[in-house]
């Protein structure tokens, strides 16, 4: 006995039960720390490190979410323990945002009546509204979307997008407001289609798009809010001009985005361009200065915007390709008056051929406006189709093409907002830390640094000893 007495007598025995104590200590604390953390909601446990900054609100939602005055009820028609992960967390987080919205999870295997009584599939979130008595629903899969053309080639059915913002911030908007808005796309001059991408956005924002031949019909109807042309690569008839121009004439709304075509290929569509401002110049634009990697083909604009044309443009970076453009011309009544948004550099080129260019500030973008009795006719014209070709903008996902073109679209209307918000990518892995700002900082050096410091002050204290 006491040998043993001896034994635990030494500076060894001290030290070692000190660190025996302390290990007991720290351990004691992480179990507590996760007790405590275990019970705080969901929404806070989940802490977002995702490279792509998956569950990120954007200030488009927050604004909405503020100013929300109605009771919002999501029933997710799933399993929860089955559900993926990501979707779980972003309905935590996004619903945490608001007051006014409840979340209710339905097994559809237990209640299968619950399919019936919502009219809906499983796999489904409903978002209704009772004071509006409206509902709409999002499928998990238009949350994790999969592209099926990169499934076909690849085999690979794994989701290449994340659409949780957007999707359930288009339904609240859906189910809380009046507004709704038509949109007739021009067909019949050899008009480009809208992409995936473009058709979703038109469709978070509550729009109705309907196609329009305007040679067949004669006429513009009369629900028109917004008549859209599309990279048209033929001319317009001298009918459809003049019904065009009796549409404006009388306050409408008319937006034209011009495709790869000459203009002395659609005399009569660049006369009445240039009736409101815009003179189109023959030949590609080309921008010595302001243009991607060297090349003066892929010009990286000059933004000059404001109010609704500036919602969430933050880098001020968007690309057009192959460009056509026009130079301000003097419209044809004084009461018009037209302003560019969207300009290339003092070092801008018209080019024809090598042996015909013309130097100069050309616009690519711009909006004429007209006062006609209480009402407000406005024109939107940009020069490339490109700012919204799926080949741009999903090849260069960190660009504002798509949320410029949205805005030029919304600027059309007082009364509504652009809520139209891009799903975030998939490609890279969810939980990395390659940018995670503070917290690798933290990794890379100051947890080092604290055990270095830990370390030294153990030795120097067995030092003393």
């Amino acid at each position: 006995m006491n040998k043993i007495k001896k034994l635990f007598q030494t500076s060894e025995s001290r030290h070692g039960s000190y660190s025996v104590g302390m290990t007991a200590i720290v351990i004691a604390i992480i179990i507590v720390v996760n007790l405590i953390v275990g019970q705080l909601p969901e929404n806070i446990r989940n802490i977002d490190i995702s490279s792509n900054n998956l569950y990120e609100i954007s200030s488009v939602t927050t604004d909405l979410l503020d100013t929300l005055d109605h009771k919002i009820t999501f029933t997710v028609l799933a399993n929860k323990d089955d559900t993926d992960e990501r979707i779980q967390t972003f309905i935590s987080k996004y619903a945490a945002l608001s007051k006014d919205i409840s979340v209710e999870w339905i097994d559809p295997v237990l209640h299968p009546s619950a399919l019936t009584e919502y009219s809906a599939d499983a796999d489904t979130i409903v978002i209704g509204c009772a004071d509006k008595d409206k509902t709409t629903t999002v499928a998990f899969s238009d949350i994790l979307v999969t592209d099926d053309y990169a499934s076909y080639y690849s085999g690979s059915s794994e989701p290449t997008s994340f659409d949780g913002e957007g999707q359930l911030t288009g339904a609240i908007n859906y189910v809380t407001s009046d507004v709704t808005k038509t949109i007739y796309r021009v067909t019949g001059n050899g008009e480009a289609t809208f992409s995936t991408t473009i058709s979703d956005m038109m469709e978070k924002s509550n729009y109705t798009v309907t196609e329009l031949n305007l040679f067949q019909e004669g006429a513009i109807p009369d629900d028109c809010d917004l008549l859209l042309f599309y990279a048209p690569t033929n001319d317009l008839s001298e009918n459809e001009v003049t019904a065009v121009s009796d549409y404006l004439a009388a306050g409408g709304k008319v937006m034209m985005v011009l495709g790869d075509t000459e203009s002395t290929a659609t005399p009569n569509l660049s006369a009445l361009l240039k009736d409101y401002g815009f003179n189109q110049v023959e030949g590609y634009i080309a921008d010595t200065k302001n243009c991607y990697q060297g090349n003066p083909y892929y010009i990286i604009p000059t933004l000059d915007v404001s109010g609704k044309l500036a919602n969430g443009i933050s880098s001020q970076t968007t690309l057009v390709v192959n460009a056509r453009g026009f130079q301000e011309a003097d419209p044809v009544r004084d009461t018009i008056q037209m302003i560019p948004f969207m300009t290339t550099s003092s070092s801008g080129y018209a080019v024809v051929d090598e042996n015909n260019t013309t130097a100069g500030t050309y616009v690519l973008g711009g909006v004429a406006t007209e006062s006609v009795d209480d009402k407000t006719a406005q024109l939107t014209a940009i020069s490339a189709a490109s700012l919204i070709d799926s080949q741009v903008t999903d090849a260069f996902t960190t660009l504002e093409n798509v949320t410029l073109f949205m805005n030029a679209v919304n600027n059309n209307f007082d009364d509504v907002a652009n809520l139209s918000i891009e799903a975030k990518t998939l490609t890279t892995e969810t939980n990395t830390m390659q940018h995670g700002g503070i917290i690798s900082l933290f990794l890379i050096f100051g947890l080092p640094i604290l055990i270095l410091i830990g370390g030294f002050v153990v030795w120097f204290k067995r030092r003393k000893a």
